[in-house]
């Protein structure tokens, strides 16, 4: 057996990704044993590794791996098993080395608040594997004490909050067939909000719920949630925020009158509220034009982009201009501009590359079809070295 030592934190950055598999619903269960050995082979089997692999990340060897996933041995030491928590990403409780409700509650609710809104800040600012990162653990923690018992009215509020902002950037950062993840978190906060009966607070769980499941295909269902948070929204503000995302459902089930009704609505609000990354001129004109070719109006959306596009009139998170690169080379292409096109989504390709946004990578392959053989093939290698570095 060999002892953790100072050659661990070469292996740091992998086990960070690892932390997005612990955010599985299939992880949940395993991590509600509390047992190491069966956590131990879940980890492997997600990565492929083997005893000797895991071992070597965690600091022991094979032989001692092996025994501790048939149950021959048990791990006691308290810094061993953080040190194995830290390695594989976890919070040290779900190893039994700290118990959650002896933890200061006023500390944990300070520290949480704080994190949720950092990790929205770093998601806004194209740094969603960052938020990822930062909420899981949260999130882990604040559903280890309401499993045992501790419901208290701040808590199960800030789990929520968690819930919603670790699957809208979960929602960022996973590609296309993995998102049902996102929205299965962002999901999971609908049953806490419900406890309040806020209108404010469903209509924002409602809003992200309905744009993950979006991104997952399930567009009936987004457009459900979507309506139903446009109808609760207590304030001209809470609804603009809901209007744009649902415009956009609405254009990809094909409902234009549904689609145009929300976005003019959105059009008139935009003289009213305060804009934000989501509700701008810049943003309204990506999903105008989106919604446009889904609807069946390619001749709209063509016109629509031939006229100049709107001013910046607030800051804009980076994943926008990556939609909007992918959105309008779309349209060149229709308009029979290949090279304007090709041009307009390898743009988009490296900027969802830094960005680490494969599901937008996943866009341009379908935009550049056969049409566009480089802007494909650079997409499609870009994506591959996502999913190797994401180990998904």
């Amino acid at each position: 057996m060999t002892q953790p030592g100072a050659d661990s934190a070469t292996v740091r950055p992998s086990a960070r990704h690892a932390a997005w598999h612990w955010a599985t619903p299939e992880a949940q269960d395993v991590l509600a044993t509390r047992d190491l050995a069966p956590i131990l082979r879940f980890h492997r089997r997600v990565h492929g590794q083997s005893q000797t692999e895991t071992g070597e990340l965690i600091g022991y060897d094979k032989t001692y791996v092996s025994a501790i996933e048939l149950g021959k041995r048990r791990l006691t030491d308290v810094t061993a098993l953080r040190h194995i928590a830290d390695q594989l990403a976890l919070p040290p409780h779900v190893l039994g080395v700290t118990d959650p409700a002896d933890t200061d509650f006023r500390a944990l609710i300070q520290f949480g608040l704080s994190t949720v809104r950092l990790a929205e800040i770093a998601r806004q600012a194209g740094h969603a594997s960052e938020a990822v990162a930062e909420l899981w653990p949260l999130v882990a923690r604040l559903e280890a004490r309401a499993r045992d018992g501790h419901t208290e009215r701040e808590a199960l509020r800030l789990l929520a909050a968690a819930r919603l902002g670790l699957g809208t950037a979960l929602g960022n950062v996973l590609p296309e067939e993995r998102l049902a993840t996102a929205a299965h978190w962002t999901g999971k906060s609908l049953d806490v909000v419900a406890f309040f009966n806020e209108p404010a607070l469903t209509t924002t769980a409602l809003r992200m719920h309905g744009n993950e499941l979006r991104k997952a295909g399930l567009v009936g269902a987004a457009v459900n949630r979507l309506v139903r948070a446009a109808s609760l929204a207590p304030n001209p503000t809470s609804r603009a925020a809901v209007l744009p995302l649902l415009a956009r459902a609405a254009g990809v089930l094909g409902n234009a009158p549904l689609f145009d009704r929300a976005v003019q609505e959105t059009k008139a609000l935009l003289d009213e509220v305060d804009h934000t990354s989501l509700v701008n001129p810049v943003a309204l004109y990506e999903i105008e034009l989106r919604g446009l070719i889904g609807t069946g109006r390619t001749r709209a959306a063509v016109l629509r982009a031939e006229q100049a596009a709107p001013a910046a009139t607030t800051t804009v998170a980076p994943q926008w201009r990556v939609i909007e690169l992918i959105t309008t080379g779309r349209v060149r292409l229709l308009a029979g501009d290949t090279k304007g096109a090709a041009e307009l989504l390898v743009a988009a390709v490296h900027e969802a590359r830094a960005q680490r946004l494969p599901h937008q990578l996943q866009r341009v392959l379908r935009a550049a079809g056969e049409t566009l053989p480089a802007a494909k093939d650079a997409a499609s290698q870009a994506l591959t070295r996502l999913r190797t570095e994401m180990a998904a």
